[in-house]
């Protein structure tokens, strides 16, 4: 559902070039509404601008300049990326908003605090603010997560699935060691306290309390779909995905000789392993 911006790499700390088929469109060059996909119309009238880079459109209204041509080619590199492990082309569509609150408005929702963009089956939004404290490559991790999310899909399934597997593309040709990646939980892990069980949908909200939990996570759904990924391949992890928005997770997983209890055993030792 979204990436949120998270100490080294995907926070401040973290967290090809490609041809760029068009630069900055706007109003005074064709109609705004002409050039856009069916989903980015009518957001901003005729006010708005366009970036385009192979497959990717980028939009926005007030952008600073060379703002939307950069992340048409992030998006475009970040559909590749996706393509890559789904085996179907991807096509990106990211909308940048004015501000945070409009962003949130854009998403329906109330706030967006710490996450630096949200797609959930449209458009990818980002959120200015968080998006732009984020280094090139977080950049990248940002965009590629939430176009996993838009280009796969999330109903019928459980949240560390589809936040894990969504990093899990993000972060599987980002050049990240995983120690760097995770370095929440691998805090955790070397303090001795392994998680007891795979992250659930609480989790994922953000609480003032435990500060570092929502990083944690991700991290740790991320390193679920890296242990699938490792132990089966890739190509069994995206059959794995897309059995379980049909079939639902327990029975996907058991087409790879597992049960809900024995990942989230073998998951904890791959979690030490990886982290300790």
């Amino acid at each position: 559902m979204s990436s949120q911006v998270r100490p080294s790499p995907r926070g401040a700390r973290l967290l090809l070039p490609v041809l760029l088929l068009a630069a900055l469109l706007t109003a005074a060059d064709v109609p705004y509404a002409a050039v856009l996909p069916a989903g980015a119309r009518g957001l901003w009238g005729e006010g708005g601008q366009v970036a385009r880079a192979g497959r990717s459109v980028v939009v926005g209204r007030h952008a600073a300049p060379g703002l939307l041509a950069d992340l048409a080619r992030r998006a475009d590199l970040a559909g590749r990326r996706v393509s890559a492990v789904l085996g179907r082309p991807v096509r990106p569509l990211v909308v940048v908003p004015d501000s945070d609150a409009e962003a949130a408005g854009l998403a329906g929702t109330g706030r967006l605090d710490g996450l630096a963009a949200v797609a959930d089956g449209g458009p990818a939004i980002v959120v200015p603010g968080s998006f732009a404290r984020l280094t090139p490559t977080g950049r990248d991790v940002v965009l590629t997560h939430e176009l996993t999310h838009v280009a796969a899909g999330t109903d019928r399934l459980p949240v560390w699935l589809y936040e894990g597997f969504a990093d899990y593309v993000a972060y599987r040709d980002a050049g990240l060691p995983v120690r760097t990646a995770a370095a929440e939980l691998a805090a955790e892990v070397r303090a001795g306290r392994l998680p007891s069980e795979l992250p659930g949908p609480a989790a994922f909200a953000p609480t003032a309390a435990d500060p570092g939990r929502l990083a944690r996570a991700y991290q740790e759904a991320w390193l679920a779909c890296r242990f699938l990924a490792d132990r089966f391949g890739d190509g069994t992890l995206v059959r794995l995905y897309r059995d379980a928005r049909v079939a639902g997770v327990d029975q996907a997983l058991a087409s790879v000789g597992l049960t809900a209890a024995t990942l989230a055993a073998r998951w904890r030792e791959y979690v030490r392993e990886q982290l300790a």
